[in-house]
């Protein structure tokens, strides 16, 4: 084998359920040349991982719309985010000491990203890492009868008010109160506007099958949107302040019955048994299939600035 062959073929990193293909990536011309062989191992594997490219928002562009076509606008929004450059965004803005539970981006949404770009543009002094996990492997693994419990969906329940999350002026990138009705009955949420803003209330399934691979995939945020996810601290101060339905953000299950505690600590642990973690270095450029690969964020430390495209 040559060497490079080699380098074409990349080497595998991971565990036993989540794999990533490292490539060692020489320039957009090297992208340009293995475009289909990067979307093939998107498409079976679920994630890449291009090493050695320049920290370079350029390039990065390129490079997106090389692999996943047209970069999409951030609607629907659940996290602050702030703009870069056109539909580059900031990952989420969130205190470095605390972790960003997996989820597969905006499966609470009628429409999510199938592709999404990350690039590290400054890494983190420790930690940092964006974790992945394979959402089959999720899906496999999870016990039965609590995919059972679940497999009616799951409800996102939101409350939108000035200083406690997002507006609903943020979340919808929209200030007509007519584009957010509008968009609701087109997406199949219900909604109601308060003294203090807006609710909204709608169900999406908790898994799916992934067309590409026909695999049944683990694909909701009931994990990251239930109240218990900000730690038990800040839920008991908020549980205390606001009834459940005035909560910036809370899940239930589908008929609107609280979900266990102790169903979120079994998802948990199986994301902690499923994932996997790499130290980034400036200039790296993971992708990932969003509906085969789960993602989170590990706390740090230092200046950390990793960007974010969706296609």
């Amino acid at each position: 084998m040559t060497a490079e062959l080699a380098a074409n073929l990349g080497h595998i990193e991971g565990n036993e359920h989540t794999k990533l293909t490292v490539y060692a990536a020489t320039g957009l011309d090297w992208v340009r040349a293995h475009r289909e062989l990067l979307q093939d191992r998107l498409r079976e594997h679920g994630a890449i991982l291009l090493r050695g490219m320049p920290a370079d928002l350029t390039v990065f562009n390129q490079v997106t719309e090389e692999i996943g076509g047209s970069l999409l606008t951030y609607t629907e929004r659940s996290t602050p985010r702030s703009a870069v450059s056109g539909n580059i965004y900031t990952s989420t803005e969130y205190p470095p000491a605390e972790s960003i539970p997996m989820h597969n981006e905006n499966s609470y949404s009628a429409h999510w990203p199938d592709r999404l770009f990350f690039l590290c543009d400054t890494a983190a002094e420790t930690g940092g890492a964006t974790p992945i996990a394979d959402s089959r492997a999720m899906y496999r693994l999870l016990p039965e009868d609590l995919r059972e419990r679940f497999a009616g969906g799951v409800t996102y329940a939101r409350a939108f008010r000035e200083g406690l999350g997002l507006t609903w002026q943020e979340a919808f990138q929209t200030d007509d109160r007519q584009a957010v009705a509008d968009y609701c009955a087109a997406n199949g949420q219900t909604y109601e506007w308060t003294d203090e803003g807006l609710r909204t209330r709608h169900v999406r399934p908790s898994f799916v099958e992934e067309p590409h691979t026909g695999a049944t995939v683990w694909f909701n945020q009931a994990n990251l949107f239930h109240v218990s996810s900000l730690g038990e601290e800040v839920s008991e101060a908020l549980l205390e302040l606001y009834p459940e339905e005035d909560l910036p953000r809370h899940a239930f299950f589908a008929d609107g019955s609280p979900i266990p505690q102790g169903d979120l600590d079994t998802i948990k642990a199986t994301y902690d048994k499923v994932s996997y973690a790499f130290p980034w270095q400036p200039g790296d450029i993971m992708v990932i299939n969003n509906m085969l690969m789960a993602h989170g964020r590990e706390p740090f430390t230092g200046t950390r600035r990793t960007l974010v495209a969706m296609t």
